[in-house]
């Protein structure tokens, strides 16, 4: 990596919380300034709640680390302010190939339909995430928005209480003291947070290991993500290859359980592996190097009193599908707007139980798709092992065999189905805005729907007016209507079908919430009283 990322992005600095007579009460704290604890971070300072990032860190990421963002995360970076930079930056792509021995046998399309602003996938280093999230801080720092990252901050210990946690941190000039009124855990998958609550994953571990390399090299491949099955450089064993920024490229390569770790991330075998695959020809250089080991696990329960976690520190998945950072960013798209609402008294403590229940379903999803491709990629036996190769082969040829290859099914946004929050659906229209689902973007005015939908609570109207303001239990709601000329084709398809009209009730969080045919305030309060976790939808 360049000097920019090996320098301290935000080093030590005094606080006067280490002075203080008596421990400093804040109304958030966050543990982990990586991805998901910057965004969650970025989400409640826009919102005007105070907040607090710790970290025994100094500076970004070492190594690319996650790679693979989602349209969906390209979203939620849309609303945090800091979508542009992402995929500016990235290498854009929506197509991936599978290859089964020497030959491809086929390929697809992850965004086949037009009409939207961000693309499938970009690959983005996440040293670069980091940094353009920082930097999204410093913005917001400069227009006044409470917002802090406190580096060589090492959180040594907690004391959990009903109202509040206390938090013992250590730095360079001795430890202190503080309190949070909420305490959000995103210390990653060895998060010392949740050993220190004596808490634990349940889940599976997989008997596999991966290298992965990480490669400056100048080369003629497409921008695609490619996956082998039993390839001839990494025999019975699989390979994916991602391109990256900056000339570099993600190299992960199958190695089987009873491995030497330390041996095979010799710099030396590494290269050995790779001129098997690249040729001996292909000039490189080894920017990181790194083993790691399937793992499908999660917390029981994300939320404990005041205790609240996402990402790693409170899922895990096998990294093909790109799952986790992305499973990350979607919690914290979830958690922000409802520790918002809490605090302000808007909603009660109750609501972010629904963070619990939503992203406990997610995490289930998406453990279940990540274990799925781990036992497809891995075979643990010779009958699993014909299958697998019986389906690769019959894939070439014929497309029902497809969806049966499973090289790792790649992120998409959970929808929440029977999340306690979710109000009345109107019969007609389309499953894919059901309540529960993320809204799907498309044209409208010269620009794109999820821009205008924002991160507040929104009601849509197509073909139907709605009021362009309302305040109901306290809370505003921005209306949208788009009249009935002013409805695409993209639109039609997706928030309409064959009806004529019809209005939606939209969270922060650009799920949709409650749906109808038509406007009626009673209805809309009802359903923000359920959205609000106040009221249950009548059997």
């Amino acid at each position: 990596m360049t000097k920019l990322f090996e320098a301290p992005l935000y080093p030590y600095k005094w606080s006067p919380d280490q002075d203080a007579p008596s421990p400093v009460r804040h109304p958030v704290v966050i543990i982990g300034a990586g991805p998901v604890g910057l965004a969650t971070a970025i989400d409640l300072a826009q919102a005007d709640v105070p907040v607090v990032v710790l970290d025994d860190n100094d500076k970004v990421s070492v190594g690319s680390r996650a790679i693979c963002f989602s349209k969906r995360s390209l979203e939620i970076f849309d609303r945090l302010g800091c979508g542009d930079e992402m995929e500016d930056k990235g290498v854009v792509w929506n197509v991936g190939k599978v290859f089964f021995g020497d030959r491809q046998v086929y390929d697809f399309n992850l965004l086949p339909e037009e009409g939207h602003k961000r693309p499938a996938f970009i690959n983005l280093q996440q040293y670069y995430c980091e940094l353009f999230l920082v930097e999204r801080i410093r913005a917001l720092q400069a227009e006044g928005k409470p917002v802090e990252i406190r580096g060589g901050n090492k959180v040594a210990n907690l004391t959990a209480y009903d109202d509040h946690t206390l938090v013992t941190v250590e730095t360079p000039e001795g430890a202190y003291n503080l309190e949070a009124d909420w305490l959000i855990a995103c210390d990653g998958a060895g998060s010392p947070t949740r050993k220190m609550l004596d808490l634990d994953f349940v889940g599976r571990v997989f008997e596999d290991n991966f290298l992965i390399a990480d490669v400056i090299m100048k080369a003629d491949f497409p921008t695609e993500r490619w996956f082998w099955f039993d390839p001839p450089f990494n025999k019975d064993q699989s390979a994916l290859l991602h391109k990256q920024p900056d000339g570099v490229w993600r190299i992960d390569l199958q190695l089987g359980w009873d491995i030497d770790k330390e041996k095979e991330k010799k710099p030396e075998n590494v290269i050995l592996r790779l001129k098997d695959m690249l040729g001996p020809d292909v000039e490189f250089d080894l920017e990181w190097v790194s083993i790691y080991t399937f793992q499908c696990r999660r917390m029981e329960q994300f939320r404990h009193g005041r205790v609240i976690f996402a990402g790693d520190s409170a899922h895990q998945v096998s990294p093909f599908g790109a799952r986790g950072a992305n499973s990350g960013f979607q919690d914290a798209d979830n958690l922000g707007w409802k520790l918002k609402l809490v605090l302000d008294g808007k909603a009660p403590e109750r609501l972010l139980d629904s963070y619990a229940v939503e992203r406990e379903m997610a995490a289930d999803e998406n453990i279940l798709q990540s274990s799925r491709s781990t036992d497809f990629i891995t075979p643990k036996s010779e009958i699993s092992r014909i299958f697998r190769d019986a389906v690769l082969d019959l894939s070439e040829h014929f497309e029902f065999a497809r969806p049966l290859v499973n090289s790792g099914r790649l992120s998409v946004p959970c929808i929440y189905d029977g999340s306690p929050l979710n109000g009345p659906d109107a019969a007609g229209l389309p499953a894919r805005t059901r309540p529960g689902s993320p809204a799907v973007d498309a044209p409208f005015a010269e620009g794109w729907l999820l821009d205008r939908i924002g991160g507040d609570f929104l009601l849509l109207g197509l073909g139907a007016e709605v009021p362009a303001k309302m305040e109901l239990d306290g809370i505003q709601i921005t209306g949208l209507t788009i009249a009935a000329n002013q409805i695409n084709r993209d639109l039609k398809h997706r928030y309409l079908g064959e009806v004529g009209s019809a209005v939606y009730l939209i969270r922060p969080d650009q799920h949709v919430a409650a749906r109808w045919t038509g406007f009626d305030e009673t209805a809309v309060e009802q359903a923000l009283a359920i959205a609000l976790g106040k009221k249950e939808l009548a059997a």
